[in-house]
């Protein structure tokens, strides 16, 4: 097996403890770690249809529909019919349906708070402009990969 760059294994190991975290917030709530992931989209998205939500989470519309299901039974959404057309379904959030995720995040939210002091106000674009961009990345890869599963 090949060396790997330092900062590759920093990056793997900054992958690993976010994996880790999102599926110990979900294990919190009773939920799937893609649960979670489809709960704070509609947070930062707003209602989406589940064709959306499909699309963005890369699922079959079986498994979304089975996790939509979850979310709804377990409180943290609901299905709102299209008031012209009744066979289009929106996905919204309900009123505090974050509420459980939020009292999760409080201890992340503590240490990544704790991070900040670490940096200066003119390095936060900088930081934020990597967090963009390895997002775009990784949905990018994510869809090529299921892309070529097919």
């Amino acid at each position: 097996m090949a060396a790997r760059h330092p900062e590759e294994t920093l990056f793997r190991e900054f992958l690993i403890a976010i994996l880790l975290y999102n599926e110990a917030v979900a294990d919190r709530l009773g939920l799937q770690p893609v649960d979670v992931a489809a709960t704070i989209l509609l947070e930062i998205r707003g209602p989406l249809s589940v064709g959306a939500i499909s699309e963005e989470l890369g699922l079959p519309s079986a498994s979304t529909t089975r996790l939509i299901d979850r979310l709804e039974k377990a409180g943290y959404v609901r299905r709102v019919r299209g008031e012209r057309d009744r066979r289009t379904v929106t996905v919204e959030l309900v009123e505090g349906g974050l509420d459980d995720y939020d009292a999760a995040c409080v201890l992340s939210r503590r240490h990544l708070d704790a991070i900040a002091t670490h940096y200066t106000p003119e390095q936060a674009p900088l930081l934020l402009d990597m967090f963009s961009r390895v997002a775009v990345a990784y949905r990018s890869a994510t869809k090529e990969l299921r892309q070529d599963a097919t």
